[in-house]
């Protein structure tokens, strides 16, 4: 009976364990490179956000147009509120 749970052992699940662990490695191996990848798509995307989308003077105009509508709201609140 030993001799059987050996010859099991070594003609099939070793082998299959070997496999299974040889296939794991290999896919590990695979995933941290897509993933550097992708990592250095990100950052190459998001440079090209940076340099074409927005520009200083845009948001220069923003930040203007917003602070001229806070301080409108500001006056009609303050007006509102003394009488």
């Amino acid at each position: 009976m030993s001799t059987e749970i050996f010859k099991w052992l070594t003609m099939i699940e070793l082998p299959i364990f070997a496999a299974i662990l040889k296939w794991g490695l290999k896919h590990r191996k695979e995933n941290e490179e897509s993933l550097s990848l992708l990592k250095d798509s990100l950052q190459e995307f998001k440079l090209h956000v940076a340099r074409n989308y927005v520009s200083n003077n845009y948001l220069k105009d923003v930040e203007n147009r917003l602070t001229s509508h806070l301080l409108r709201i500001e006056k009609k609140l303050d007006e509102t509120y003394r009488k």
